[in-house]
């Protein structure tokens, strides 16, 4: 199905808009973490190096940072080249996919596993986190679901779009027990709960939850593919 002209002209501002959003909470989110990491008392807590490289190692940081970066390119290939071409091109499609994927599974996994955990008051800026976790991946929905110019890709993007997740979840791990946590001083560190080791259960405990997550960021790739082939033949 085409777009309407004033439909396609409108939407890199909806996708420049939500880049924007993004970037202002994730900024809003690090001046909070950097104050608290200089307030601090304690020496692991105050070692500003390492809370920086713990806030930029959260799935959800890298996640909104990467669709950030990939609508504001979108945005921008629309204002230009992009007034000549139909469909998106297929690197620009591709990297689409992969952030898209990546935000409906941090807004999911949020919301199922990590919103009723209680963290200390002043840790979050509390419209940020909103932002990052709800709003940003609603909008994203959005764009898969109306964004003009959709191309087909074939079915093995989902495979590209598992890449970054498993090389993720292995820095994680390996870097994990090198790190000294700025909040608890334990030799370990870990961006979530379920991720941690050294709960109850030890590894085992660990292994199902990656598990179910690869698997749900496979099925959500393919379903953000399937959506756009679907698209792409209207």
């Amino acid at each position: 199905m085409a777009a309407s002209p004033t439909h396609a002209r409108a939407w890199p501002f909806v996708r420049a808009t939500t880049a924007a959003l993004a970037f202002v909470a994730i900024v809003a989110q690090l001046e909070r973490t950097v104050r608290n990491a200089q307030e601090s008392t304690t020496v692991w807590g105050s070692d500003v190096a390492t809370v920086v490289t713990n806030f930029l190692s959260f799935f959800t940081i890298q996640s909104n940072l990467a669709a950030a970066i990939v609508l504001t390119v979108a945005a921008v290939w629309a204002w230009t080249s992009g007034r000549r071409q139909s469909v998106e091109p297929r690197w620009l499609a591709t990297l689409l996919v992969c952030v898209t994927t990546y935000m409906l599974v941090t807004g999911v996994v949020y919301n199922l596993l990590l919103r009723g955990i209680a963290l200390p008051q002043g840790v979050t800026v509390p419209w940020s986190n909103e932002v990052l976790h709800v709003i940003v991946p609603g909008l994203l929905l959005i764009d898969l679901l109306f964004a003009p110019r959709r191309r087909a890709l074939p079915w093995s993007t989902v495979a590209i779009a598992l890449g970054y997740p498993l090389v993720w979840v292995v820095y994680t791990m390996v870097r994990g027990p090198l790190v000294i946590s700025p909040s608890t001083g334990n030799p370990w560190w870990y961006p979530y709960p379920f991720l941690d080791p050294n709960r109850p259960g030890g590894v085992a405990s660990v292994a199902p939850y990656v598990v179910v997550i690869a698997i749900g960021i496979a099925a959500t790739a393919a379903a953000v593919v399937g959506v756009g082939r679907l698209r792409a033949r209207r």
